[in-house]
């Protein structure tokens, strides 16, 4: 299943994997846990339409069972290229089997949820997941919590450069009343 949004984007969500609705519609995050992300992103001022979207493996795990470590590695040379096309400065990481891809070694999901780290030039930041949140209802809230600091994160990686103040040169006549000086 490839991604879906604007390319290139200045955010890019990574999800782990398709599940059955993404599996049968072709798009990710189409089910119960995309209308919570797409609730989420509404709380934060965005849509569908700003962002790419797509998923660490390209195809649904048999049960829906996690994504093996050899599953993630075939898939990692298409979602690198993604990310070359895609040029994101924002990369929001959905859930743990993401964040350990996309960022190894960097720790628990639980521990690292709406925190921001840099990385040659991305600015990258591990949510949990919006599945997880529908499982374990207390999610909700930290989720809601993280997107508002994701807000934050925006604005101020986002924002348009100040404009540098061009000298202008005096007037004629000031000018020369300068140089008599």
């Amino acid at each position: 299943m490839p991604g879906v949004g604007p390319c290139p984007a200045d955010i890019m969500i990574v999800g782990e994997a398709p599940g059955f609705n993404e599996d049968r519609q072709g798009e990710p995050f189409v089910g119960a846990a995309g209308k919570l992300l797409d609730t989420l992103l509404s709380r934060i001022g965005l849509s569908r339409s700003d962002v790419y979207i797509t998923n660490v493996l390209k195809c649904r795990p048999p049960m829906n069972r996690d994504p093996m470590p050899n599953e993630a590695e075939s898939c990692s040379p298409y979602l690198k290229r993604q990310q070359e096309l895609v040029q994101p400065k924002v990369v929001l990481i959905l859930g743990r089997h993401a964040l350990e891809r996309l960022m190894p070694g960097q720790g628990s999901i639980s521990r690292v949820h709406g925190t921001l780290v840099q990385r040659g030039g991305v600015a990258y930041v591990p949510l949990y997941h919006p599945a997880a949140a529908l499982h374990n209802g207390a999610l909700v809230a930290d989720l809601e919590h993280d997107f508002d600091r994701v807000k934050a994160y925006l604005e101020a990686l986002l924002a348009p450069p100040t404009p540098t103040p061009v000298p202008v040169a005096p007037p004629k006549q000031e000018a020369e009343q300068l140089r008599l000086l």
